[in-house]
């Protein structure tokens, strides 16, 4: 690891302790705690993500939004990542001033460098041993063709009981498609003539909702191929990510 990194590393644990703390004034009563989880590997963190959370938080007025900084994701070789403490530094900036969105180290593993595999299954296990009061609610979020793929990852079927998943996708995106990803079994039994608003799939035990309200066409691809090209990514990313990003040479 580098110099920075080992650096940034030491921050992270810091950032991370701070950040699990919300302020007392965010604080729901406990029968209306609406938190959500964003998981990704935020390589980099940039506004399309941002754009998604806003949206979420105001549809479904959640008091927090974790960005569960992914460690090692199974689908993805660590050596393809940058290393764990840059998106991590990158996530906490990107939400610093954003007094609901919290940067998580839930997938950082004991030495805050993210090297062990975690699953969005026992992710979403852990905080719900935290958020475990009646009434609270955990909000899973994830893009369209995230979802799609839902059935490749580990313990799906349990996942999908876990938590309501919100969606993203840009508009005119067609839900049926959603539910065809979700088992027939898993599905809330809908009584003869009831027809429910378009986006909006009840399962037995959740809810899964489309959020097609985001316009966004950046992608963390398109920033790091136009870092590698020495363009500028202005508009693409926060500016304080933007300065973390030059000032520790990533993505060259």
């Amino acid at each position: 690891m580098s110099r920075g990194a080992a650096t940034t590393a030491a921050a992270v644990r810091r950032i991370g302790r701070s950040a699990a703390t919300p302020s007392p004034s965010l604080r729901m009563a406990k029968d209306v705690r609406r938190i959500g989880l964003f998981g990704g590997t935020f390589d980099p963190i940039h506004l399309g993500h941002l754009a998604v959370a806003h949206a979420a938080q105001r549809r479904f007025h959640l008091e927090r939004i974790f960005f569960v900084v992914a460690g090692c994701p199974p689908h993805k070789s660590e050596s393809d990542l940058s290393p764990y403490p840059h998106r991590f530094a990158m996530t906490a900036l990107a939400c610093a001033g954003e007094p609901r969105f919290v940067p998580s180290l839930a997938e950082a593993g004991p030495d805050a460098h993210g090297h062990r595999i975690c699953y969005s299954v026992d992710t979403v296990r852990h905080f719900g041993k935290q958020f475990n009061q009646p009434g609270d609610r955990l909000y899973f979020l994830l893009g369209a063709d995230s979802f799609l793929h839902l059935a490749s990852w580990k313990n799906y079927q349990e996942l999908l009981g876990l938590c309501d998943f919100v969606v993203a996708s840009r508009p005119g995106f067609p839900s049926g498609a959603l539910r065809k990803v979700i088992p027939e079994a898993l599905l809330a039994p809908q009584p003869a003539g009831n027809h429910l608003p378009s986006g909006i799939i009840p399962l037995r035990q959740t809810t899964v909702y489309l959020l097609d309200t985001v316009a966004s066409h950046v992608s963390a691809t398109r920033v790091r191929q136009r870092l590698d090209r020495s363009q500028s990514v202005r508009g693409l990313v926060p500016a304080s990510v933007e300065d973390y990003i030059n000032k520790q040479a990533l993505y060259k």
